[in-house]
């Protein structure tokens, strides 16, 4: 069984946190790239100049397999890895989470610390709306004219997402459907031929 589902939020949320004087901010935001976790990060260094650390973590990708966590100066292990956690504890995928820290002038230790990141970043993820959603595969597919009827009754049968379709000679037309049901089209598709 093909797992074609996955979890992410919708919109940014926040969420807040505070521990001996210490604040920590939290900003969960849908992201699907690499770049798009860079450039929000960077505005939060920007926004948040003021602040002792600015510390995140991400994850990407239906598979889940492409994530990092930054403690940005934190002790080792206490703020980012506790912010993935929370990321994975929700199974979520697609996002980014940055907790803004200003230093309340009380150290709170590691185990604090974790607790702290960890808890922002849970509340943050409180906040959103989650939704799932499917991984879906494009298929192409060209045939002949008189081939319409028979394509548009698998069409209508199957119910994928019309991406875009060329009607001439050589008629195109580029499906999008769940990646558990593309096997089953393409072979309907392909016994017309």
């Amino acid at each position: 069984m093909i797992n074609d589902e996955y979890k992410t939020i919708k919109e940014t949320s926040e969420g807040y946190y505070t521990e001996k004087r210490s604040k920590f901010l939290a900003f969960a935001h849908p992201v699907s790239t690499v770049d798009e976790v860079k450039d929000i990060v960077a505005q939060y260094r920007k926004k948040y100049y003021d602040a002792r650390h600015v510390c995140y973590a991400y994850m990407l990708g239906a598979e889940r397999t492409e994530f990092r966590a930054n403690d940005d100066g934190e002790p080792s292990s206490t703020a980012g890895k506790p912010i993935l956690g929370q990321i994975n504890s929700n199974e979520l995928t697609d996002i980014l989470i940055v907790v803004v820290r200003y230093y309340g002038g009380v150290n709170l230790g590691t185990s604090g610390l974790i607790v702290a990141y960890r808890e922002a970043a849970a509340d943050a993820i409180s906040h959103a709306t989650i939704e799932t959603r499917q991984v879906e595969e494009l298929i192409n597919y060209s045939f002949a004219y008189p081939q319409m009827n028979d394509v548009m009754r698998i069409v209508k049968d199957m119910n994928p997402r019309i991406i875009s379709q060329t009607y001439d000679n050589t008629c195109e037309i580029v499906l999008s459907i769940r990646k558990s049901e593309a096997e089953q089209l393409r072979n309907r598709l392909n016994s017309l031929l």
